[in-house]
């Protein structure tokens, strides 16, 4: 069974909750950038207005300081990465270079 969420004291918001909050902060931000376009346009200086930023930013999936305290240690890494993994074109292309090799030999 999964252990996902068996250290964390509280499971991950749904996703959906995450992409609704994520929609409306971009549709935030892109609002106040066409009122400051507009208020340029009607000949406020660039440098007297606000420029909106981001006010809220998803929850990451790894805890930061976890991830730094987990750095320091050597811990031994699964065999089965990804960039061990190729795609059988890859295989048989290689195969078939080592066997026009072979039998030039």
């Amino acid at each position: 069974m999964s252990q996902r969420h068996h250290m964390q004291e509280s499971a991950p918001q749904p996703k959906m909750d995450l992409r609704a909050h994520a929609h409306n902060e971009r549709h935030r931000i892109n609002s106040e950038l066409q009122s400051v376009a507009n208020q340029v346009s009607a000949g406020s200086e660039p440098e007297d207005i606000h420029e909106p930023g981001r006010a809220w930013v998803p929850s990451h999936r790894h805890d930061a300081a976890k991830g730094k305290a987990s750095a320091t240690k050597q811990e031994v890494r699964h065999w089965k990465m990804k960039s061990w993994k190729r795609r059988s074109t890859v295989r048989k292309a290689r195969a078939l270079v080592t066997r026009v090799v072979a039998e030039q030999a």
